[in-house]
């Protein structure tokens, strides 16, 4: 379940046309996501179809506002738009609730532990614990990817329309692996499988020699808002013996969000 580098073009939330000045204030704060954080003017001009001169007023703006930085020709996202998404309630609700029973996990099998939501057909990771001995994961808070081809992502989609499946399916880009799922016919067969059994597995879907378990958060309406995961090196990893572990750890987050 992992990415994964967020700079791949399939991996970045793209937004509507920039035609409008928000839009194409998002257009610019997007392609430095996708880059990692940290881009040249010139590349965002390419990366958005903007002039130059539009780029470079947008950045003034925005530099302005704290939101980019500018130092030695690189462009940088700035600490203003962190201190905004600490406070976006559902993000830090869950994160909150999620944080010990993450912590749980960890310490009981040393491996990456994830939290991820669902957004436009891909997986955003909004929490991540590991350590020195946890297998080495590309992934990181805010990183993204497309939903099939993680087990986040398959336990997030078996509770949603088959529209919405579908789009996901479309929306996935090119396979990550030999294993990847790539049609909406094998994933189906898993979904119906997760909605019994309420756990989801990457079997090297996303990333060669990583594998994952995870489970759905659920609200206190019913609803799921999140996927809690577990993922490690397949040859010392067995996904399937935690399958309670993360199970018991969802089932915890949501009476934490009850409670709240």
């Amino acid at each position: 379940m992992l990415n994964w580098n967020s700079s791949t073009p399939h991996g970045a939330h793209r937004p509507p046309a920039a035609t409008a000045v928000v839009g194409k204030l998002f257009a610019v704060l997007d392609h430095l996501a996708a880059a990692g954080g940290q881009s040249t003017l010139a590349d965002v001009a390419v990366a958005t179809g903007m002039p130059k001169p539009t780029v470079h007023r947008i950045i003034k703006d925005l530099c302005a506002w704290g939101a980019v930085e500018s130092s030695g020709g690189w462009l940088r996202l700035g600490p203003h738009l962190f201190e905004l998404g600490q406070v976006v309630p559902q993000t830090r609700n869950l994160r909150s609730a999620a944080q010990p029973f993450m912590q749980d996990l960890y310490e009981a099998t040393r491996e990456t532990v994830h939290l991820g939501v669902l957004d436009g057909g891909q997986v955003v990771y909004v929490e991540k614990i590991t350590g020195r001995t946890s297998a080495a994961t590309p992934t990181r808070v805010g990183g993204r990817m497309p939903a099939p081809y993680t087990s986040i992502g398959k336990v997030l989609l078996a509770h949603l329309s088959p529209e919405a499946i579908d789009s996901a399916v479309r929306a996935a880009g090119p396979p990550r692996t030999s294993a990847s799922i790539v049609t909406r016919h094998l994933l189906e067969r898993q979904l119906t499988a997760i909605r019994d059994r309420q756990v989801a597995y990457d079997r090297e879907e996303a990333q060669p020699g990583v594998v994952c378990v995870a489970a759905p958060v659920f609200d206190r309406t019913g609803a799921v808002v999140a996927g809690l995961s577990i993922a490690g090196p397949a040859g010392r990893f067995l996904p399937s013996r935690f399958e309670g572990a993360v199970l018991t750890a969802a089932h915890g987050i949501k009476r934490m969000l009850r409670a709240a």
